[in-house]
């Protein structure tokens, strides 16, 4: 199994899994930016140029939730919420939400404050991009009262919206009224096989 990896990525979610799972890998390591990503080498594995890219076998996947979906599918049942479970809906809505909701307003935030040179950037759309990213991270909040982690136990779910809550905290998202999610980010920073990741 071979990873296409840069450090401070989605790709980070992608080894934290097979990290949690004790999956063998091979990574292929890049830096965000760099030349070869959108080389045609690459671009024939992955035609965005972007990581994570998971190869296994004769498959190929390059969105990083649907990585997850397929590793805890394929290697670790244990891991996933199926139909017949009580907390089906409520695994995939969290599952997906990073994507869908966390996501946006960083991307913004870091092409304003860290991708674009600095006469290009616009602090006005930095600080917008900054309050909306906020505000996503309320409805976490809410939802993580009384909760150790997203859909009961440990799960995919918590290595991509986990994984979004921990990298809001580390762009300077407003946590001071967020006590559920920064203790969530302390526990999901805590676990051997992110600190692995984060190694990687």
């Amino acid at each position: 199994m071979k990873v296409y990896f840069a450090p401070n990525s989605r790709a980070v979610r992608t080894v934290w899994l097979l990290e949690e799972i004790g999956l063998p890998y091979e990574l292929e390591r890049f830096t965000l930016g760099q030349r070869e990503m959108r080389s045609p080498e690459y671009t024939r594995i992955n035609p965005n140029g972007r990581v994570p890219t998971l190869v296994d076998g004769d498959t190929t996947i390059s969105e990083s939730t649907a990585i997850a979906q397929y590793l805890g599918a394929k290697y670790a049942p244990h891991l996933i919420c199926g139909p017949d479970d009580p907390g089906f809906a409520l695994y995939l809505q969290w599952l997906h939400y990073a994507e869908g909701m966390i996501m946006p307003p960083i991307n913004n935030y870091v092409v304003e404050t860290i991708l674009l040179p600095p006469e290009r950037r616009n602090p006005e759309m930095a600080a917008r991009a900054l309050k909306v990213l906020n505000r996503t991270l309320e409805a976490a909040e809410s939802h993580m009262a009384g909760r150790e982690y997203i859909a009961g136990d440990f799960t995919v779910a918590d290595t991509i919206t986990g994984h979004a809550v921990i990298m809001s905290r580390r762009l300077g998202a407003d946590f001071g009224n967020l006590p559920n999610l920064g203790a969530y980010a302390d526990r999901l920073e805590a676990r051997p096989a992110f600190k692995a990741a984060e190694a990687a």
